[in-house]
């Protein structure tokens, strides 16, 4: 299968998907275990690593910036810009695409290998609707706090590690973050989130839902969906930066 096959076949999967759930009281329940799958067990990671990498990016720039002419303030305005534009939105997704994508093709691939998608489509549920709809929503929805999140925990760690390393002081990073705030920048981080949430949860969901053979198929599912998702992540990262920014 060629890749507009695959293209025009993922448009038919959204077809299908957005259609009005046929119970309301299941569709809630799925939605709410979406959520904690997807969100809240998500938490962890992105608080770990947006505070410690927020850490290295400011002490990288104090590194580069030794120069006695350049305000100290312009670490913080520089790890300011950094964040927001580009680590949380982008690098945070990417680490979800991994991590939520190929949890989101194994457990779809395996109910398509065990037959339970047939079952439900014997029973007349629209599988599609029923399976990926609600972690549409639930990453959607959801992702936006957890980049934001990440956005505020990536500035703190910044400024703890100032203050451990004595690079600079806390008050000049403070300064640098307070200069020249655009809150467009914000908007536009949270415009890439949600597309890049839709991206997370409906591409792996293909390769699941579409994953014949066995157990063996679905590992390599799994893989080729993370791999999908994080490149339409970064084709998606340039084309909403060109149009958003320039």
């Amino acid at each position: 299968m060629n890749y507009i096959e695959h293209i025009g076949k993922y448009f038919m999967m959204l077809r299908q998907v957005f259609t009005k759930p046929q119970k309301a009281r299941v569709f809630r329940e799925a939605l709410s275990r979406e959520i904690e799958e997807l969100g809240l067990k998500s938490l962890g990671i992105i608080m770990f690593i947006s505070f410690f990498i927020g850490g290295v990016i400011a002490m990288q720039t104090a590194l580069n910036l030794d120069n006695p002419l350049i305000p100290k303030t312009l670490i913080g305005f520089a790890a300011k810009r950094s964040i927001i534009l580009e680590f949380a939105p982008t690098f945070c997704s990417i680490i979800l695409a991994g991590k939520v994508g190929s949890y989101i093709t194994s457990s779809i691939g395996t109910m398509r290998v065990t037959e339970q998608i047939d079952a439900l489509e014997v029973m007349g549920i629209n599988s599609l609707n029923y399976l990926v709809l609600p972690k549409i929503i639930a990453t959607v929805f959801f992702y936006p706090f957890l980049i934001t999140l990440g956005m505020m925990l990536g500035i703190l760690g910044g400024w703890v590690a100032g203050n451990l390393s004595g690079l600079f002081s806390g008050v000049d990073y403070i300064e640098g973050i307070q200069t020249d705030f655009k809150p467009f920048l914000v908007q536009y981080a949270i415009i890439k989130t949600l597309v890049f949430a839709f991206l997370i949860a409906t591409v792996p969901s293909y390769h699941g839902y579409y994953v014949k053979g066995g157990s063996l198929e679905v590992g390599k599912a799994s893989t080729q969906s993370v791999v999908w998702t994080i490149v339409l992540i970064v084709i998606a990262n340039y084309f909403l930066t060109q149009m958003l920014l320039t």
